[in-house]
């Protein structure tokens, strides 16, 4: 380990050991209902092995009434769905490199909006392929037939993290993702999570002469992988064998740019998003310090007593975050507390230290299933036509089936029910 790298374990360890625990949460979480949701995906052959992940939300400017979400499906690939959940484009995951090579999938997605292209600014996609280790690159043009998604990545763009394809097929690859536009230089970037591992990589996007992008890597930031907890003892999240506490819900606030990072099992951190500095616990999982053993034969972490040194808020796992702007600066960092079926809320003014603000949850209507297991989602604070004249939130549901068939989907939420519920 270098100077460097023992400075910062040391410094992490330190801000971990005397974080301060939120306050109990008094009574019961206000509840808001969707307003719709998409066709259930299915996780098998039939259902082409389409698993709802992320979601994202498009704007368009000149038809606010005519957005988009564009979500992941993993080895399903993308979904393209309108304002009232309608399934307008799908696009496949791109198939294994050699037969016994790992398949496509799509894990993250976010927007880059205004990229130079070499035929002019457009808006694009990005998505994690987790089975190829490699970022996608799709650009909107919602008035193109036959969908609005068209790929644009630079065929000759590298790995994330593998530098071969055994390492690929190990499938410790590129996972979560948020991207990045650095207001002081124009320059767009990708921050990328390593599955099973605790690595983030900051990858700047570049536009090529043929039309195409392509991506290199800047630098790498560790997250801890072990915690001294305040008896002096230390604790190390339970995974299998060989597996470390990833990141994968994660969000740039692009007005100072400070990355929010989940790590599922631990809680979230906030560092700069070129990964210069220290990172900081903002809160942490209920589970946090609590002893587990895993279990090969249950395929399961087996805990032991709790010492109380967790958080309130969040049960793990730890999941979607997405950033809630409002025009005068405040807003909110919305993170899905997976283990409760809850979404927390946190001040987005570094300011007041991203003071706890309330949480909700979606609950089941008359005609809308809840959200379950959440796992992405996504929020837009601005008027999109009659349908969400007040923004829109989106939410992946982890349990969209029935008793016979397992499936997953996502919810559309009036931005107005959530704000009114955290106003409570």
């Amino acid at each position: 380990m270098s100077a460097r790298a023992a400075a910062l374990a040391a410094a992490l360890t330190a801000l971990v050991a005397v974080a301060p625990a939120h306050a109990a949460p008094s009574g019961a979480l206000p509840a808001v209902t969707a307003r719709s949701e998409t066709a259930t995906l299915h996780d098998d052959e039939e259902g082409g092995n389409a698993d709802a992940d992320d979601p994202a939300i498009w704007r368009n400017a000149a038809d606010p009434a005519r957005s988009l979400v564009i979500a992941t499906a993993k080895e399903g690939g993308l979904r393209v769905y309108d304002l009232k959940a309608r399934l307008v484009q799908t696009l496949s995951a791109p198939p294994p490199a050699a037969p016994g090579n790992a398949p496509g999938r799509y894990n993250n997605v976010d927007l880059v909006h205004g990229f130079r292209l070499a035929r002019g600014r457009a808006d694009l996609t990005v998505t994690s392929d987790r089975g190829h280790d490699r970022l996608r690159v799709h650009r909107i043009d919602p008035a193109r037939p036959g969908g609005p998604l068209v790929d644009v990545t630079d065929p000759s763009a590298p790995a994330v993290f593998s530098a071969d394809q055994a390492e690929v097929d190990e499938q410790r690859t590129a996972y979560g993702l948020a991207t990045w536009t650095d207001a002081s230089t124009g320059r767009s970037y990708a921050l990328v999570s390593r599955r099973e591992r605790t690595g983030v990589a900051l990858l700047e996007l570049t536009g090529t002469p043929a039309g195409t992008v392509t991506y290199r890597k800047i630098r790498t930031l560790d997250l801890p992988s072990s915690f001294r907890l305040p008896d002096g003892t230390t604790w190390r999240p339970c995974g299998e064998p060989g597996e470390l506490p990833q990141v994968e819900g994660m969000v740039v606030d692009p007005a100072n740019g400070t990355l929010y990072a989940g790590q599922e099992d631990v809680g979230i951190w906030r560092v700069r998003a070129d990964l210069r500095g220290t990172p900081q616990l903002v809160d942490r999982v209920r589970e946090y310090g609590v002893p587990a053993v895993y279990d090969e034969a249950g395929d399961e972490c087996v805990p032991g007593a709790d010492p109380g040194f967790g958080g309130t808020r969040l049960s793990a796992d730890v999941e979607g975050l997405t950033l809630l702007t409002e025009r005068d600066g405040d807003g909110y960092l919305l993170a899905s507390s997976q283990g409760d079926d809850t979404f927390a809320a946190y001040d987005r003014e570094l300011s007041d230290g991203n003071e706890y603000e309330g949480g909700f949850r979606v609950a089941a209507s008359a005609a809308v299933d809840g959200a379950q297991e959440c796992d992405g989602a996504a929020v837009l604070n601005a008027p999109l036509g009659p349908d969400y004249p007040d923004g829109l939130l989106v939410v992946q549901d982890g349990d969209a089936g029935d008793a016979e068939r397992e499936g997953t989907g996502f919810k559309f939420v009036d931005l107005g029910d959530v704000l009114d519920a955290l106003d409570d």
